[in-house]
């Protein structure tokens, strides 16, 4: 995932590329670069972030211009370095390419090049295809548009691209296919991005490309045809999108503000679809196929990531109210394999942006075996609504964060009505449980709300724990996806090795590892396995691992048994993980801001110069946290 913007018209370009790539970073972040077109197509690029290395190298330069591109990379082809870093000129630096995606018959196309004559900069596919549309338009002596066009017939794979060109000074040439780029149409002037959020500031017009479409854009006009030559009319969209979304207003990190957005975004989630006390609850967007989901012989929900752990607890919600057999898929294995689709199967496709490249694949692949597909996503007009036969957005506002936060319970509040509805439709509940789960949803925001209100005790919980090496999750039924889902985000941004599992599974095999060291982490509500669970905590005990566990409140059990105990309120067990995720989350991002990893950025952006207090840190601490904690209960 990397991040691309450009812009041509009258203002300046280069304030709107550096702006856009800033709000670009959580797309990719390891280098970054422009080109602007003034005496000549000039490319400026630097290893290392925007702020800062790409800022301070173009200083000095001139960056008078009205047209440019710019992109934020994170890497694929070839390690970070300034060399890899896009833009990328073609052999006679003619052209100039941002490139979103990967060109999967790369190597025989460079080979061919080669063979030529050509010879690269770069270790990427992307300097390869601006290279290869070159060749094609001076040896078919064609325009570039028609060779772009040519050379996207034989290109293999995933791309979001925009090309300048010395010879063109006032115009963008973009395509996709499988990556997303929407167009900005301001007044005599347009953007081409990645996603909104670095258009919003300019305009509330968009248009969304679709795949196997290319645009030509001047500062006048907008057109676009199909790699096919068909000419298209491009359909102008209003954002809903605020520039507020899209700042941290005073939160020290993006992450931190999406995680304490949660009371609004569930609630926007559920917003005008249920009203408990008129027993209402209904999704617009399912509406003319729920009879299909209530007569589905099986669901297969398909993710990658947080969506995927949404839909293990959607898998639950299914199978306990509308009884249907459920399977959830990676959608990364699901599309490269040669599944089994019989009819009245129904797939639910979950993704946070609507453009996961695996899940869109997954889709396709399920439609041409006859499926019907329903869509969870949050970006309203990405590729994913627009593929799947029906569907609901989450609703849950933009998510700058890398880690995924709010669009897990948000995706979760979804699937759960999702259920629901068609288990009333199916009459696989009855009127009384239908009644109960509606009011407990509306609960669910102010539930959240009070967890946040405590975070403070977790930070403390992380400062004994920031300096662990390895950590267990462990969860039973609709818990347990939440204890995968607890373990991804820690890993995810603070570099600690951390695994979830059943939490019955744990005495076969990782038993083993669970010593004085070890901090396991419980999430160990009062449900139906509650005794079981507490069996477990028992045996983690006997092997002296440091236990947190996340309880109901009022829990007085495990107050005694666990070291340190994070309170949920009550709510019905189907329920539980829009609470008991919560606070996963904040000990996440507490113990990585404690470890002075990124947040917002993880996986490059690594401060390896960490304490260099003891493994566990002082663990006199411990009992200085847990006498900070009982002050802080009886506040």
């Amino acid at each position: 995932m990397c991040g691309i913007v450009a812009y041509t018209g009258y203002r300046e370009a280069y304030p709107v590329l550096l702006k856009g790539l800033k709000r670009l970073e959580y797309r990719g972040y390891d280098s970054a670069g422009i080109a602007l077109l003034n005496n000549g197509l000039n490319v400026y690029k630097k290893k290392g972030k925007v702020t800062g290395e790409l800022e301070v190298f173009v200083k000095d330069k001139n960056l008078s211009s009205t047209i440019g591109i710019g992109h934020t990379r994170w890497a694929t082809h070839g390690e970070p370095n300034d060399v890899n870093a896009h833009p990328h000129y073609s052999f006679n630096e003619n052209l100039a390419i941002i490139h979103n995606g990967i060109i999967e018959n790369y190597s025989a196309l460079k080979q061919d090049l080669i063979n030529k004559g050509h010879v690269f900069r770069s270790e990427t596919d992307s300097e390869v295809l601006i290279h290869f549309i070159e060749d094609i338009k001076e040896n078919s002596n064609c325009s570039l548009e028609e060779a772009v066009r040519l050379a996207l017939h034989q290109v293999v794979g995933a791309y979001a691209i925009v090309i300048m060109s010395k010879d063109h000074p006032d115009t963008l040439f973009a395509a996709r296919k499988g990556s997303p780029l929407v167009i900005g149409v301001g007044k005599n002037e347009y953007f081409v991005a990645s996603d909104a959020t670095p258009i919003i500031e300019y305009t509330n017009d968009v248009v969304y490309l679709d795949d196997y479409e290319i645009a030509v854009i001047t500062k006048n006009k907008l057109s676009i045809k199909t790699i096919e030559d068909v000419v298209t009319t491009p359909y102008i969209h209003t954002l809903e999108l605020e520039l507020e979304a899209i700042e941290k207003n005073g939160f020290e990190h993006f992450m931190l503000k999406e995680i304490f957005e949660q009371p609004k975004s569930v609630h926007d989630s559920m917003r005008g679809r249920i009203n408990a006390d008129g027993g209402r609850l209904v999704l617009g967007g399912l509406r003319e196929y729920l009879n299909t989901l209530t007569n589905a012989k099986r669901v297969v929900i398909l993710g990658c990531g947080t969506s995927w752990h949404a839909g293990l607890v959607a898998e639950y919600v299914f199978e306990e109210f509308a009884r249907i057999p459920v399977e959830v898929e990676y959608a990364s294995e699901f599309r490269y394999r040669n599944p089994i689709i019989n009819e009245g199967d129904v797939v639910i496709a979950i993704s946070q942006s609507g453009e996961t490249a695996d899940t869109l694949a997954a889709i396709e692949l399920a439609k041409s075996k006859g499926a019907i597909i329903f869509g969870v996503c949050n970006a309203v007009g990405s590729s994913i609504p627009r593929a799947t036969h029906a569907g609901a957005y989450t609703h849950a506002g933009p998510e700058i964060g890398v880690a995924s936060t709010k669009a897990f319970t948000a995706q979760v509040t979804v699937l759960t009505m999702m259920a629901i509805c068609v288990a009333k439709a199916k009459g696989t509940i009855t009127e009384t449980l239908y009644h109960e789960l509606l009011v407990e949803l509306e609960t669910v925001p102010a539930k959240i709300q009070k967890i946040l209100d405590k975070h403070n005790q977790i930070h403390y919980i992380s400062e004994v724990f920031k300096d662990a090496h390895n950590f267990l999750f462990l969860g039973r039924g609709y818990n347990f996806p939440v204890a995968l889902e607890g373990a991804l985000k820690l890993k995810e941004i603070s570099y600690i090795h951390a695994e979830g599992y059943p939490a019955a599974e744990m005495k076969h095999g990782p038993i083993a590892l669970i010593d004085e060291e070890m901090p396991v982490v419980f999430i160990a509500t009062k449900d139906s396995s509650y005794e079981k669970i507490v069996s477990n905590i028992q045996e983690v005990r006997a092997r002296k691992g440091r236990v947190i566990a996340v309880v109901t409140e009022k829990d007085e059990l495990i107050q005694r048994m666990a070291e340190f105990v994070i309170e949920v309120p009550h709510i019905h067990e189907a329920l539980t993980p829009l609470l008991s995720v919560i606070p996963l989350q904040l000990l996440s991002y507490y113990i990585a801001v404690l470890r002075g990893c990124n947040v917002d950025q993880p996986a490059t952006w690594r401060n390896l110069s960490l304490s260099s207090s003891p493994r566990w840190g002082t663990l006199i601490g411990s009992e200085r946290i847990k006498n900070k904690l009982k002050s802080l209960n009886r506040r």
